[in-house]
Protein backbone atom coordinates (compact mmCIF):
# COMPACT_ATOMS: atom_id res chain seq x y z
CA UNK A 1 0.00 0.00 0.00
CA UNK A 2 1.70 3.09 -0.94
CA UNK A 3 2.12 5.84 2.18
CA UNK A 4 -0.61 8.62 1.86
CA UNK A 5 -0.17 12.21 2.37
CA UNK A 6 -1.56 14.09 4.61
CA UNK A 7 -3.42 17.26 3.78
CA UNK A 8 -2.28 19.50 6.70
CA UNK A 9 -2.38 18.98 10.35
CA UNK A 10 -2.99 21.26 13.21
CA UNK A 11 -0.75 21.04 16.45
CA UNK A 12 -1.62 22.13 20.01
CA UNK A 13 0.70 21.68 23.29
CA UNK A 14 -0.47 18.78 24.89
CA UNK A 15 0.56 16.93 28.17
CA UNK A 16 0.55 13.74 29.54
CA UNK A 17 -1.45 12.83 32.37
CA UNK A 18 0.38 13.03 35.50
CA UNK A 19 3.58 14.72 33.74
CA UNK A 20 5.23 18.17 35.13
CA UNK A 21 6.85 18.93 32.04
CA UNK A 22 6.03 21.84 30.38
CA UNK A 23 4.27 21.09 26.51
CA UNK A 24 7.40 20.73 24.26
CA UNK A 25 8.66 19.78 21.37
CA UNK A 26 11.28 16.68 21.35
CA UNK A 27 14.53 16.65 20.11
CA UNK A 28 16.90 14.08 19.42
CA UNK A 29 20.38 14.86 18.40
CA UNK A 30 22.94 12.37 16.47
CA UNK A 31 26.45 13.69 16.40
CA UNK A 32 29.03 12.87 13.99
CA UNK A 33 32.46 11.63 15.81
CA UNK A 34 34.17 8.58 17.99
CA UNK A 35 30.93 8.64 20.52
CA UNK A 36 27.46 9.65 18.68
CA UNK A 37 25.50 11.82 21.22
CA UNK A 38 21.56 11.44 21.00
CA UNK A 39 19.80 14.23 22.86
CA UNK A 40 15.92 13.40 23.57
CA UNK A 41 13.17 15.52 24.79
CA UNK A 42 10.51 14.47 26.12
CA UNK A 43 7.30 16.30 24.85
CA UNK A 44 5.16 14.23 26.91
CA UNK A 45 7.03 13.26 29.85
CA UNK A 46 6.07 9.32 28.83
CA UNK A 47 8.71 8.74 25.84
CA UNK A 48 11.34 7.03 28.72
CA UNK A 49 11.22 4.21 26.81
CA UNK A 50 13.07 5.02 23.89
CA UNK A 51 15.75 6.03 26.60
CA UNK A 52 15.46 2.25 27.88
CA UNK A 53 15.47 0.62 24.62
CA UNK A 54 18.54 2.81 23.43
CA UNK A 55 18.88 2.69 19.61
CA UNK A 56 20.41 -0.53 19.08
CA UNK A 57 22.80 -0.49 17.40
CA UNK A 58 26.30 -1.21 17.15
CA UNK A 59 27.26 2.58 17.87
CA UNK A 60 28.24 4.22 20.92
CA UNK A 61 25.22 5.93 21.98
CA UNK A 62 24.46 8.16 24.85
CA UNK A 63 20.66 9.33 25.39
CA UNK A 64 19.76 12.55 27.37
CA UNK A 65 16.86 14.99 27.67
CA UNK A 66 15.93 18.04 25.86
CA UNK A 67 13.13 20.21 26.04
CA UNK A 68 12.40 22.55 23.47
CA UNK A 69 9.27 25.24 24.46
CA UNK A 70 6.37 25.65 21.75
CA UNK A 71 7.95 29.41 21.27
CA UNK A 72 8.63 30.47 17.40
CA UNK A 73 11.70 32.53 18.93
CA UNK A 74 13.32 30.06 21.68
CA UNK A 75 13.05 27.25 19.31
CA UNK A 76 14.89 29.28 16.85
CA UNK A 77 17.54 30.33 19.21
CA UNK A 78 18.63 26.58 20.33
CA UNK A 79 17.99 25.54 17.04
CA UNK A 80 20.70 27.75 16.22
CA UNK A 81 23.06 26.80 19.46
CA UNK A 82 22.60 22.86 18.54
CA UNK A 83 24.11 23.48 14.74
CA UNK A 84 26.70 25.96 16.39
CA UNK A 85 27.96 24.78 19.28
CA UNK A 86 27.10 20.47 18.04
CA UNK A 87 27.66 20.30 14.54
CA UNK A 88 25.41 17.37 14.74
CA UNK A 89 25.57 14.98 11.64
CA UNK A 90 22.20 14.47 12.13
CA UNK A 91 19.06 16.47 13.83
CA UNK A 92 16.19 14.54 14.66
CA UNK A 93 12.80 16.41 15.76
CA UNK A 94 10.09 14.56 17.29
CA UNK A 95 6.34 16.68 17.70
CA UNK A 96 3.19 15.86 18.67
CA UNK A 97 0.11 16.07 16.58
CA UNK A 98 -3.02 15.57 18.60
CA UNK A 99 -5.13 15.24 15.50
CA UNK A 100 -2.93 12.49 13.87
CA UNK A 101 -3.76 8.72 14.20
CA UNK A 102 -0.51 7.67 12.45
CA UNK A 103 3.48 8.50 13.02
CA UNK A 104 3.89 10.90 10.37
CA UNK A 105 7.98 11.61 9.07
CA UNK A 106 8.13 14.74 7.64
CA UNK A 107 10.14 15.07 3.87
CA UNK A 108 10.28 18.87 4.12
CA UNK A 109 10.07 22.02 6.02
CA UNK A 110 8.22 25.38 4.71
CA UNK A 111 9.64 28.95 5.02
CA UNK A 112 6.15 30.66 4.58
CA UNK A 113 2.87 30.43 6.33
CA UNK A 114 3.12 30.65 9.78
CA UNK A 115 0.25 32.59 11.16
CA UNK A 116 -0.86 30.68 14.20
CA UNK A 117 0.47 32.38 17.86
CA UNK A 118 2.52 30.22 20.03
CA UNK A 119 2.37 30.04 23.85
CA UNK A 120 3.59 33.47 23.90
CA UNK A 121 1.25 35.12 21.49
CA UNK A 122 3.86 35.55 18.76
CA UNK A 123 3.72 34.91 15.88
CA UNK A 124 6.52 35.27 13.11
CA UNK A 125 6.23 38.73 11.47
CA UNK A 126 4.87 38.34 7.85
CA UNK A 127 4.58 34.62 8.78
CA UNK A 128 8.17 33.71 7.38
CA UNK A 129 10.54 31.78 8.82
CA UNK A 130 13.66 33.18 7.58
CA UNK A 131 13.63 36.26 5.56
CA UNK A 132 14.72 35.77 1.91
CA UNK A 133 15.43 31.93 2.41
CA UNK A 134 13.74 29.09 0.03
CA UNK A 135 10.23 28.38 0.40
CA UNK A 136 11.20 24.50 1.05
CA UNK A 137 14.22 22.70 2.19
CA UNK A 138 14.21 18.87 1.85
CA UNK A 139 15.08 16.35 4.25
CA UNK A 140 18.48 14.97 2.98
CA UNK A 141 16.80 11.35 4.72
CA UNK A 142 13.69 9.87 2.22
CA UNK A 143 11.53 9.78 4.53
CA UNK A 144 9.34 7.30 1.91
CA UNK A 145 11.85 4.98 1.90
CA UNK A 146 12.24 5.18 5.58
CA UNK A 147 8.62 3.95 5.66
CA UNK A 148 8.52 0.88 3.40
CA UNK A 149 11.36 -0.31 5.91
CA UNK A 150 9.20 0.10 9.09
CA UNK A 151 7.64 -2.46 10.39
CA UNK A 152 6.82 -2.59 14.41
CA UNK A 153 3.41 -4.45 15.49
CA UNK A 154 0.45 -2.95 13.87
CA UNK A 155 1.51 1.06 14.17
CA UNK A 156 1.70 2.99 10.56
CA UNK A 157 4.24 5.27 9.63
CA UNK A 158 3.68 7.05 6.51
CA UNK A 159 5.63 10.35 5.22
CA UNK A 160 4.36 13.57 4.40
CA UNK A 161 5.12 16.85 2.82
CA UNK A 162 3.24 19.46 5.21
CA UNK A 163 4.61 19.53 8.61
CA UNK A 164 1.37 21.90 9.92
CA UNK A 165 3.16 25.64 9.87
CA UNK A 166 3.27 25.76 13.26
CA UNK A 167 7.03 25.49 15.73
CA UNK A 168 7.17 21.97 14.82
CA UNK A 169 7.50 23.09 11.12
CA UNK A 170 9.37 26.55 12.11
CA UNK A 171 12.30 24.32 14.31
CA UNK A 172 12.72 22.08 11.37
CA UNK A 173 12.83 24.37 8.96
CA UNK A 174 15.47 26.15 10.83
CA UNK A 175 17.23 22.95 11.63
CA UNK A 176 17.50 21.84 7.76
CA UNK A 177 18.74 25.70 7.07
CA UNK A 178 21.56 25.18 9.47
CA UNK A 179 22.48 21.66 9.09
CA UNK A 180 22.26 21.78 4.85
CA UNK A 181 19.26 19.53 4.80
CA UNK A 182 20.76 16.97 7.53
CA UNK A 183 17.46 16.92 9.90
CA UNK A 184 14.12 14.89 10.30
CA UNK A 185 11.08 15.87 12.04
CA UNK A 186 8.46 12.82 13.35
CA UNK A 187 5.09 13.47 13.90
CA UNK A 188 4.13 11.45 17.06
CA UNK A 189 -0.18 10.73 17.58
CA UNK A 190 -0.72 11.17 21.28
CA UNK A 191 -0.24 8.05 23.99
CA UNK A 192 -3.17 6.04 23.98
CA UNK A 193 -4.17 2.52 24.55
CA UNK A 194 -3.09 1.14 21.13
CA UNK A 195 -0.13 3.54 21.07
CA UNK A 196 1.18 3.28 24.58
CA UNK A 197 4.57 4.53 25.84
CA UNK A 198 6.23 1.30 25.58
CA UNK A 199 5.33 0.29 21.78
CA UNK A 200 6.26 4.28 21.02
CA UNK A 201 9.35 3.99 21.73
CA UNK A 202 10.08 0.91 19.87
CA UNK A 203 9.07 2.73 17.12
CA UNK A 204 10.68 5.69 17.45
CA UNK A 205 14.08 3.03 18.09
CA UNK A 206 13.18 1.39 14.64
CA UNK A 207 12.76 4.66 12.74
CA UNK A 208 15.97 6.02 13.81
CA UNK A 209 17.67 3.19 13.01
CA UNK A 210 16.82 3.69 10.26
CA UNK A 211 17.51 6.79 9.16
CA UNK A 212 21.04 6.46 11.11
CA UNK A 213 21.58 3.64 8.34
CA UNK A 214 20.83 5.61 5.31
CA UNK A 215 22.82 8.41 6.73
CA UNK A 216 25.85 6.35 7.10
CA UNK A 217 25.08 4.76 3.60
CA UNK A 218 25.30 8.15 1.76
CA UNK A 219 27.91 9.20 3.01
CA UNK A 220 30.40 5.79 1.92
CA UNK A 221 29.24 6.63 -1.14
CA UNK A 222 30.11 9.95 -1.18
CA UNK A 223 33.43 8.64 -0.25
CA UNK A 224 33.64 5.87 -2.93
CA UNK A 225 32.51 8.70 -5.47
CA UNK A 226 34.90 11.04 -4.57
CA UNK A 227 37.59 11.51 -6.63
CA UNK A 228 40.82 12.41 -4.37
CA UNK A 229 42.97 15.40 -5.21
CA UNK A 230 46.03 13.68 -3.70
CA UNK A 231 47.66 10.67 -2.04
CA UNK A 232 47.03 11.63 1.25
CA UNK A 233 43.60 12.61 0.34
CA UNK A 234 42.90 9.00 -1.04
CA UNK A 235 44.31 7.46 2.16
CA UNK A 236 41.73 9.43 4.56
CA UNK A 237 39.38 8.35 2.32
CA UNK A 238 39.92 4.45 2.85
CA UNK A 239 40.46 5.01 6.64
CA UNK A 240 37.47 6.68 6.93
Amino acid sequence: MEPYQKVGSVEFPARSPGSKLPPDILDLWVRDGSKIQSLLGLALGRLEELSKLGLGTDMEVELRTLQLPVDYREAKQRITRIWEDCQPQLAVHVGVDTSAKVIFLEQCGKNRGYRDADIRGFRPEGGVCLLGGPDVIESVVSMKAICKHVAVQDVEVTFSRDAGRYVCDYAYYFSLHHGNGHAALIHIPPLSRWLPASLLGRVLQVIIQEMLEEIGKAQVHSLVCRKPNSQKEATGGCLL
